[in-house]
């Protein structure tokens, strides 16, 4: 059962990574961080398709997580595959955008963190720098999203040379939104702690509060 919701997560999260790069960044020539991102520089500059970009900047990442951490790249694998796929065979949407910039900053970056948390969720990803923040969540203990965000923020202000000012205030608009949603994304499997009542309970306790 866990495979087939795995499957299921892997799908829908890439369907909505790829629906938020081709609906709403492309067409505003927005970036995100992570290999996302360097295949949007790919797309934009080289007219590359961003999805063959990421698989071939992925493969060393995958190659080292592959000599250390096993279980993590037989996890995560196949979603970088997929994903990759979607985001390629969905660019027909880019001629469809009728939002705003800022709209397309926030709508983009909700539905791609959303995608790659849901797929953090089930223990894979998209690749690269996602995969690296996963790496290193498992490692050191800290938020992935907190790590995805700093590596984004990083790659979206190398940007700047080459989508300008504008461009690049709203693409952080984007990776703010990607981390947020991820964060809530990623926790969607984990239980709630369990509620617990502090101090003595009953009459005499009653009494106790009351003082």
């Amino acid at each position: 059962m866990y495979w087939l919701q795995k499957s299921v997560a892997i799908l829908a999260g890439s369907v909505l990574v790829a629906v938020g790069v081709n609906l709403f960044l492309v067409p505003h020539k927005l970036m995100d961080g992570g290999m996302i991102g360097l295949g949007l520089l790919a797309t934009y500059y080289l007219h590359v398709p961003p999805g063959l970009v990421m698989i071939l900047v992925s493969l060393p990442v995958y190659a080292l997580v592959f000599a250390f951490d096993r279980r993590l790249f037989a996890h995560s694998f196949h979603g970088m595959l997929i994903s990759s796929f979607f985001i390629d065979i969905f660019s027909p949407l880019r001629s469809r955008n009728a939002w705003s910039t800022p709209a397309s900053a926030v709508w983009g970056g909700a539905l791609i963190g959303s995608g790659i948390g849901l797929m953090l969720a089930y223990k894979t990803n998209t690749g690269g720098t996602d995969l690296l923040a996963q790496f290193a969540a498992r490692r050191y203990g800290q938020p992935v999203a907190l790590l995805i965000l700093g590596i984004d923020g990083v790659i979206v202000a190398g940007s700047l040379p080459a989508i300008g000012w504008e461009r690049t205030v709203y693409s952080l608009i984007t990776i703010v939104a990607v981390a947020s949603c991820t964060h809530v994304f990623s926790g969607i499997r984990r239980r709630p702690a369990p509620y617990v009542v502090i101090g003595p309970i009953g009459r005499d306790g009653g009494r106790a509060w009351r003082k």
